[in-house]
């Protein structure tokens, strides 16, 4: 979310909420904030609350909606919306199961870890890795033409599973680790 924000120029404040200490899911935040106690939430004006980063960008988009992040008209607003959703679906699941099942980190809010799903899932991020390099020797970014809320989630999701799962793509992988370099490189997410 924060590589949005810093595309958009938009500056809001930001709390920070201690996970490792589990205050996003103390009856009290899950009361009062977001009933499943996940993050990040992002509280209105009025009081109210939106979950989920994608819907929390939406909101964004439709209050300041240059540059468009989320695509121009329809075709390209559909195109945005499928590259999202296949990296939500087939890269950030299996990595997400890699970090559910293999992780350390996780062992201890577990209540059984299965090492065998973490390895599946593993094969199959690096399985998408090599689907996305072939998808972007013929494209700048992942929905084509601008660089989108489609090339923000899909970075998280990498640097995610290099940083916290050891599983980079390869630099071998040519055209996906031309555009890691590109998207990477934005001063959005440098900052």
């Amino acid at each position: 979310m924060h590589i949005y924000l810093a595309e958009k120029g938009i500056e809001i404040p930001f709390e920070e909420v201690d996970i490792m200490k589990r205050a996003n899911r103390t009856p009290e935040f899950m009361s009062r904030v977001n009933v499943t106690g996940g993050i990040p939430v992002l509280e209105l004006d009025d009081g109210s609350h939106i979950a989920e980063s994608i819907a929390i960008c939406r909101y964004f988009e439709t209050q300041n909606p240059e540059p468009p992040l989320f695509g121009s008209g329809a075709r390209e607003q559909a195109r945005v919306e499928m590259w999202t959703r296949r990296i939500e679906l087939n890269l950030m699941m299996p990595v997400g199961m890699v970090w559910v099942h293999g992780s350390p980190l996780t062992k201890a809010v577990m209540k059984k870890q299965i090492p065998e799903m973490a390895e599946q899932n593993r094969d199959v991020v690096e399985g998408y890795y090599k689907f996305l390099d072939r998808h972007l020797e013929n494209h700048e970014y992942l929905a084509g033409q601008p660089f989108s809320i489609a090339d923000i989630v899909a970075l998280c999701t990498i640097d995610f599973a290099a940083k916290l799962n050891h599983l980079p793509h390869s630099t071998e992988q040519k055209h996906l680790d031309r555009w890691y370099q590109s998207v990477s490189g934005r001063p959005s997410a440098k900052a």
